[in-house]
């Protein structure tokens, strides 16, 4: 079993910057990849970002080079760093961790980006 515990949401005026962490426990030694996906009340959830235990990673299209996650493997922590934030990030931001064949979820972080 892995548990994830998302921080670093918040309210944040259009064009600012928020850092969000996802910290794993548990099983940590079993965690392969990690990723964030977001949701809004009423629509489906969407993928934003992943990265492996390698460092490879890849970005959802709307991410455009705002976003960038990151890994600390011996912490068994990742972080989301979103710069140029517009009102369309306002969303519940929430981490995954894929691990021996399953995915995990934290409970998510409120961001909201409003002037």
């Amino acid at each position: 079993q892995v548990q994830l515990v998302e921080s670093g949401g918040g309210l944040v005026p259009p064009g600012g910057s928020l850092r969000l962490s996802c910290v794993a426990s548990g099983d940590i030694n079993s965690i392969q990849n990690f990723g964030w996906y977001r949701q809004v009340p009423g629509k489906q959830q969407e993928f934003v970002a992943w990265i492996s235990n390698a460092g490879a990673t890849n970005y959802a299209s709307f991410v455009k080079g705002r976003f960038t996650i990151s890994r600390d493997n011996a912490k068994k922590m990742n972080f989301l760093q979103m710069n140029d934030l517009n009102v369309d990030d306002t969303a519940v931001y929430y981490c995954n961790a894929a691990a021996e064949g399953r995915f995990y979820w934290g409970q998510g972080t409120q961001v909201t980006v409003s002037s």
